[in-house]
């Protein structure tokens, strides 16, 4: 019995670390500029589609390709971003961010849909089946890889907004767009600047979810609402929410899965999702910006 929930636990805590990655990059994107942004999960569509074919046509190692799709997916979501969502002005802004994103989420995923049909696609690599034996549990060394890269990202990610003098213009256009401009801040440089990085965070997420994961062009619905129960766990706007949020997620479905049935594993994930919203709205950490 104890082994068998130890042996849950360690899958859900990596499985948890890269549910974290998919939600921060929302995250960055939602406290930064108030956008919710419905079509996250089909840039990370995107980028696993990036990430497949240039595994394909050069043989370069999957979890490689990130130094290309971060950069592309940066660049995706400083269009979206200077094209769309800048162009939004009002109180109504935030609403109408939901209609536009889930809009361009559509494009996307039918844009796909038409350029690569609808079958499954899937990576093998050398480390696609291979399991580390610790003791008498069994860790998967692909998962295992994705989640130390998403901790090395994670970590990268908690720097830059501490120790550099972009990251802290963002902390402080999180906190108060409009004092944040008076002192000097460049608030719409700032605004692209967090939307191409929430993309580049959707990229990265992408690239490690490939070796693991079955792509489709309609995956990134799935990796939206993923995103979206991360977010709200551990709290809208906050990184260190994001975090536990993902945890928490991949440690639910994990035990949900083994303990209740793997046909509810979803549902479990989006149960406690409800939960929280109904007795903790503010998350299992509470709202933070950043």
């Amino acid at each position: 019995m104890m082994y068998v929930f130890l042996q849950t636990l360690i899958s859900g805590v990596l499985v948890g670390g890269i549910y974290c990655l998919v939600g921060l990059g929302l995250t960055v994107i939602f406290g930064v500029m108030r956008v919710i942004n419905a079509c996250h999960g089909d840039l990370i569509m995107v980028a696993m589609y990036l990430s497949y074919y240039l595994h394909r046509t050069t043989g370069v190692e999957p979890l490689a390709t990130v130094v290309v799709t971060a950069p592309c997916l940066f660049l995706l979501g400083y269009v979206i971003q200077r094209g769309f969502v800048a162009r939004l002005r009002g109180s109504y802004a935030e609403d109408n961010s939901l209609l536009l994103t889930f809009g361009l989420g559509l494009i996307l995923a039918n844009t796909a849909l038409v350029l690569f049909t609808a079958d499954f696609r899937v990576v093998e690599t050398e480390y696609s089946r291979a399991v580390w034996r610790l003791a008498d549990l069994s860790i998967s060394v692909a998962y295992l890889f994705s989640f130390v890269m998403a901790l090395l990202v994670t970590a990268l990610l908690y720097l830059f907004f501490m120790r550099t003098d972009v990251g802290l213009a963002i902390r402080a256009t999180t906190q108060n767009r409009m004092a944040a401009g008076l002192v000097g801040v460049d608030v719409e440089r700032v605004s692209w600047i967090s939307f191409g990085l929430g993309a580049a965070l959707a990229g990265v997420a992408g690239t490690l979810l490939m070796p693991i994961f079955y792509l489709y062009p309609t995956v990134g619905g799935l990796f939206t609402i993923k995103a979206f129960e991360v977010v709200v766990l551990g709290g809208m706007g906050s990184i260190t929410g994001a975090i536990y949020g993902g945890l928490a997620l991949g440690i639910v479905e994990s035990f949900g899965a083994v303990y209740i049935s793997t046909g509810y594993k979803d549902a479990i994930g989006f149960i406690a999702f409800v939960l929280v919203l109904v007795f903790r709205p503010a998350g299992l950490v509470g709202r933070s910006r950043l």
